[in-house]
């Protein structure tokens, strides 16, 4: 017998008194999963997370939005972007009087051509404070997976509403899109790695900048 065919026994045995196939129902559990965390300040421990990753945050009101996304632009030296579908008109408006080349994904845009174009724009599917991680689930305004690793820039703009307290709660949101299938892209400030002597490398799997422009209305 495998070492693989060995493991897989032992479950067998191990579950062969389990006869609910549903998950969901099989061990009763008197807990609520994806509870908030008593974290006195929810967005100023995001934010803290967010720039311990290098990540630029700007919080603003909603009517200054879109001069916002514009500032976060300039400041990466951004000339071209990707808007997905689904993003304000305001947005694309301000965008577009600023003088920066922007693109639609109707066609959808090849691999080479993402890659010639500086930034992308998206909303935000949910932020979890305790991690500063932002997750995006591909609904209206944030495009399909590659929109948000092939371009180098990566300007995001989450409400405040979106920000839960930790990784748990952030699950509970997203979990019907994940039950619906739809691929889930996390971001951890600007993508960046490193090699066995520990020499950082950035931009590998994913944007080099992030910025974050958090919605406070």
């Amino acid at each position: 017998m495998s070492a693989r065919d060995e493991v897989l026994a032992r479950v067998r045995r191990a579950t062969a008194d389990v006869t609910e196939k549903d998950p969901d129902r099989d061990v009763p559990v008197d807990w609520a999963y994806g509870q908030p965390l008593a974290t006195p300040d929810v967005l100023e421990d995001f934010v803290e997370k967010v720039e311990d990753y290098k990540a630029a945050v700007r919080r603003v009101k909603a009517d200054a939005v879109p001069a916002t996304i514009v500032e976060a632009m300039q400041a990466l030296d951004t000339t071209s972007v990707v808007l997905p579908a689904g993003l304000p008109t305001e947005w694309i408006a301000a965008v577009e009087a600023a003088g920066i080349v922007t693109h639609g994904d109707e066609p959808q845009l090849t691999h080479a051509q993402l890659n010639t174009i500086d930034a992308v724009l998206t909303t935000t599917a949910v932020g979890m404070a305790d991690s500063g991680t932002i997750a995006l689930d591909h609904g209206v305004g944030q495009g399909r997976r590659a929109l948000s690793l092939l371009p180098d820039r990566h300007i995001c703009v989450i409400r405040a509403d979106q920000v839960v307290s930790d990784v748990p709660e952030g699950i509970a949101r997203l979990a019907p899109a994940i039950r619906a299938g739809s691929p889930v892209t996390w971001l951890s400030g600007g993508s960046a790695t490193s090699d066995i002597e520990l020499s950082r490398v950035e931009g590998v799997h994913g944007p080099r900048h992030l910025s974050v422009i958090l919605v406070e209305d």
